[in-house]
């Protein structure tokens, strides 16, 4: 859709502020709302850490089969994490805050945070800015909402797409952030998608589940995982039409458009990683199975090694196989065939002659296509990465200084 964000599915508003939890700078905000005035069903994911942030606990706790929520609450600069029994104190509060003044139950509240870890949320300014948060149905509330969730993000991530069911338009939209401490298993992201669908709630969370597996958890930035990774899928069925739970034609084409939106939002991440220069998509095809595909792929686009080359422009296909042998899948060497950008450098496992400036070249885009056919199987799983730079080293030596 045109312009689309997480406020195009019907009945969703949403808006952001700068409260100070961030410097300020043109045009920032550092605290948001996602709202819906019907109940929502939610599903959920969370970072695989065992250190998280009490935003995450709680949000766990609210999160579950039959479960609903109106709202969520959202600050950037802050990660409520590793700040004691406060953490929990704090988390709650904001979800009350909130509560009141959207006229909802706290209970159906979330709060999600992104930020500095150690630090505690400056209540005195969540107080203050939270009941000045304007929430609209319009593009302008989801664009706040997505400026308001970004750290070290260069630009907000949005979509929507809309599919029918009988007659009956329904849409997907999402915003999400992401740039650094990116790694599979979720990361240093937060990603909010909503739908005007009637979905069953149990549905609801094995398509999120398998849209994740499939999307943010195939990312890799820089192999390291966060404490505040929160995926959210909420539906208010707005739109009308029947309870979607599974089991036909309507159920399928409501899981890929929430797999659309979230393989975009998870792409567009990996794109805006801290320092990139070059998005890296990695296919593995003709794997034993998909879940080696998957595994394969994640393993090669998280290689430091790999995401050097690339940056360097340099066609040391080593790095590739080193990856995928890293897996430890079921693999044949002598019938692995490797790709750079469609031109072929490996077939049988050797190298093979070709010209070394077209893939120099082809190493030198925005984007940087790897493909490894294990030609054994069925299976097939992508990842997807960026190269590391300089930057990156000295944005990440001097974060909190």
């Amino acid at each position: 859709m045109p312009n689309g964000t997480v406020t195009s599915a019907k009945g969703f508003s949403a808006g952001g502020v700068f409260a100070g939890i961030k410097t300020p700078g043109p045009d920032k905000k550092d605290l948001g709302i996602i709202y819906s005035e019907q109940p929502c069903a939610v599903a959920g994911t969370f970072s695989q850490n065992t250190i998280i942030s009490s935003t995450v606990v709680l949000d766990q706790e609210r999160v579950g089969t039959d479960k609903t929520v109106h709202a969520v609450v959202v600050n950037s600069g802050c990660a409520n994490t590793a700040v004691g029994e406060q953490g929990m104190i704090d988390a709650k509060e904001m979800t009350k805050l909130a509560a009141e003044h959207l006229g909802v139950s706290e209970e159906q509240t979330l709060v999600s945070s992104t930020g500095v870890i150690g630090v505690e949320i400056p209540m005195a300014l969540m107080r203050e800015f939270i009941p000045q948060i304007e929430v609209t149905a319009d593009t302008h509330g989801g664009n706040e909402f997505a400026k308001a969730i970004l750290t070290t993000d260069k630009r907000t991530k949005e979509i929507a797409v809309s599919f029918d069911v009988d007659g009956v338009t329904h849409t997907v939209g999402g915003v999400s952030k992401g740039s650094g401490m990116i790694h599979p298993n979720m990361a240093t992201m937060l990603a909010y998608v909503a739908t005007d669908a009637k979905v069953d709630s149990a549905f609801l969370q094995s398509t999120l589940s398998e849209a994740v597996k499939l999307s943010f958890n195939q990312i890799d930035v820089d192999g390291d995982q966060s404490t505040n990774d929160t995926v959210l899928l909420m539906a208010n069925g707005e739109a009308g039409g029947s309870e979607i739970s599974g089991g036909d034609e309507a159920s399928e084409t409501f899981a890929e458009a929430v797999r659309q939106v979230c393989e975009f939002l998870a792409i567009e991440i990996a794109r805006d990683g801290e320092g990139a220069t070059k998005l890296i998509e990695v296919t593995v095809d003709g794997a034993a199975s998909d879940d080696d595909a998957l595994l394969a792929s994640r393993s090669c686009a998280a290689s430091m090694l790999v995401k050097t080359a690339v940056y360097g422009r340099d066609p040391n296909w080593g790095r590739i196989f080193m990856a995928v042998g890293k897996a430890e899948i079921k693999l044949d060497e002598a019938k692995i065939d490797c790709y750079v950008n469609d031109i072929q450098i490996v077939a049988e496992g050797k190298g093979i002659s070709y010209n070394v400036q077209s893939v120099v070249s082809a190493l030198g885009g925005d984007e940087v296509r790897l493909r490894v056919a294990l030609n054994i199987g069925d299976g097939y799983g992508r990842a997807w990465g960026c190269d590391l730079t300089e930057e990156y080293v000295v944005f990440n030596s001097a974060y909190t200084t």
